[in-house]
């Protein structure tokens, strides 16, 4: 039986990411796929390692994600957000490094919901003078 040493929760937009943080040699699965395989861009993978590089603990745990709603980029936002938020677990020391690159802040920023009598959020349907 592995045993989790921290476990985090990250949201970005819609996604939420259940991180579990385990002793191991760095290998990061996510839904049952490796990251290089789940992500189809470099820049996305290189959002879920920054905080691992950050800490300098790229090769000390290996890490199991489930993340689940919005699309890659709010997937991996969340991600990042997970893994920030279980290292701090691990080590306080850590803390200051993640806060200072911003890694502990949920990024709040969602899309606007659609408003009754108008054509989206903001957009309004044209005015007729006549």
């Amino acid at each position: 039986m592995v045993k989790n040493i921290a476990i985090g929760t990250g949201r970005r937009k819609t996604a939420v990411a259940r991180v579990y943080v385990r002793e191991g040699s760095g290998k990061i699965v996510i839904n049952g796929k490796d990251v290089k395989d789940y992500f189809n861009t470099e820049a996305q993978v290189k959002v879920v390692l920054q905080p691992l590089q950050v800490t300098s603990n790229e090769n000390k745990y290996d890490i199991l994600i489930n993340v689940q709603g919005g699309g890659l980029n709010g997937q991996a936002g969340a991600c990042l957000h997970g893994i920030s938020r279980a290292l701090t677990q691990i080590d306080q020391d850590c803390r200051t490094a993640l806060k200072a690159n911003g890694f502990l802040t949920r990024d709040s920023r969602m899309v606007e919901r659609k408003k009754y009598g108008q054509k989206g959020a903001r957009r309004r349907f044209q005015f007729s003078k006549r």
